[in-house]
């Protein structure tokens, strides 16, 4: 079985940090998102990885290399547009071949693991399976209606009036006849090649086509309180593990992961958080739920709920929270304060 990974996406609904970077790559507690899926597949024992790329193929190739540090084998497959999931299938034939194959979202978050959904799969083998979860709206989803045994009856794409509340949640798993599925169908309405189009195809077709009911942890990162609510639920997973310098003026209360290099001076941390190799933490509050990256300096300030990405600067602040921070920026002074910073930005605020 080979995996196609889709990450050609722009990530609209997380600019201003999207403009200067995919968001696959955003972090979740100090990882890029791609990794957990990256990872998950590869747990399951498929090595054979398509990436579907767009404009920024070459960072998350610089990201992701060839895959060999991960134990697998990365081959980019290039899309000119977004123009859809089963667009992406199109485009990766040649890759995929004649064998079973599992699509996975990239910026989609799964803790619980895929092995039980691709050994079921390859034990019944129907045309196809969309892995599904409830959910409160699902008018916002791809909604599946079933019947017994998990057998999908249909699939619609952001029903006005659904008729179940069992959402796709953007991993499915494919035998080749899916390939006369995607050639077969037309763009919809938004001009682009439906996944839901072609599944649909197949049940008007009398395949056999099955959902798996998934009931662990899950989440799709495309909005910044997704992203925050995932980092929360990774920390929570978390380990004590104290490997940088705390002098004995500081605190370190519950599981808090400390990387070496990564200095804290008359602070407080307090877990569940995470602090990357290179960062400097002084006369600071850091935590819960606060993962800081790589070569960061926090001081004088109160971090919580936040993810900051690496080489940022944080001074001065009172009380940051819920907040996602990009890449060598820099927040000084002030208050109570909420934001979503870009890469790069400066912000002075008043005392």
């Amino acid at each position: 079985m080979k995996a196609l990974i889709l990450s050609g996406g722009v990530g609209t609904r997380l600019r201003p940090v999207t403009y200067s970077m995919p968001k696959q790559l955003v972090p979740v507690a100090n990882k890029p998102v791609i990794r957990y899926g990256l990872e998950s597949i590869i747990g399951a024992g498929i090595t054979d990885v398509g990436i579907v790329v767009g404009g920024w193929a070459d960072t998350i190739e610089a990201q992701l290399g060839d895959g060999s540090a991960l134990g697998a084998r990365i081959t980019y497959l290039h899309q000119d547009a977004p123009r859809g999931l089963a667009h992406c299938v199109m485009i990766a034939r040649d890759f995929l071949g004649d064998e079973d194959f599992i699509m996975y979202l990239g910026d989609n978050v799964l803790l619980g693991g895929l092995d039980d959904i691709v050994e079921g799969f390859a034990a019944t083998r129907p045309a196809a399976q969309v892995v599904v979860t409830k959910v409160s709206d699902p008018s916002g989803f791809g909604v599946a209606e079933l019947g017994d045994e998990g057998v999908v009856l249909s699939l619609e794409e952001k029903p006005a009036r659904p008729r179940s509340d069992l959402g796709l949640m953007g991993i499915y798993l494919f035998t080749p006849v899916v390939h006369e599925a995607v050639r077969a169908i037309r763009p919809s309405h938004r001009n682009e090649w439906e996944i839901t189009d072609a599944l649909q195809w197949l049940v008007q077709g009398g395949y056999d086509v099955r959902a798996h009911v998934y009931s662990s942890y899950w989440r799709d990162t495309g909005r910044i309180d997704d992203l925050l609510e995932c980092n929360r639920a990774v920390l929570d997973m978390i380990t004590r593990s104290v490997d940088g310098d705390v002098d004995s003026s500081s605190e370190v209360i519950g599981p808090v992961v400390l990387e070496r290099g990564a200095r804290v001076s008359r602070s407080r941390l307090i877990g569940p958080c995470l602090i990357g190799a290179g960062t400097v933490i002084e006369r600071s509050t850091v935590g819960p739920y606060a993962s800081i990256d790589r070569d960061c300096e926090v001081t004088d300030a109160q971090v919580q709920d936040s993810i900051v990405m690496s080489s940022t600067v944080i001074r001065g602040v009172g009380a940051l929270h819920g907040s996602l921070v990009g890449r060598s920026a820099r927040v000084e002074a002030g208050a109570g304060l909420r934001m979503t910073v870009g890469d790069e930005c400066v912000l002075e605020v008043p005392r």
